[in-house]
């Protein structure tokens, strides 16, 4: 499934998600509050997809893609904050 998470990103905002037959089941989105700093406000997962991990897929992604592009993070979101908080090794992105 990480092969199938896409990002979409405005001048303002982001998310990375999952979509199954036009319908978005998981995301994680971003504001932008400068060219090298997002904060990560918010991850909503489909029921139909719990228990699978697919909200650490999404935060994987959004790490790989902080990595790439020197983009730091602020976890304000619950979900990722308790990922942060828990995971030492995706910390390097952290602001």
């Amino acid at each position: 499934m990480s092969d199938s998470i896409q990002q979409q990103e405005t001048a303002s905002a982001g998310s990375f998600f999952f979509e199954e037959g036009g319908r978005r089941l998981a995301e994680m989105t971003y504001s932008r509050t400068n060219a090298a700093l997002i904060i990560v406000d918010h991850t909503e997962v489909d029921a139909s997809l719990s228990g699978q991990g697919v909200g650490r897929r999404l935060l994987d992604a959004l790490v790989r893609w902080a990595r790439a592009t020197n983009t730091k993070v602020i976890a304000l979101c619950p979900y990722a904050k308790a990922q942060f908080d828990k995971d030492t090794s995706i910390r390097d992105v952290l602001a």
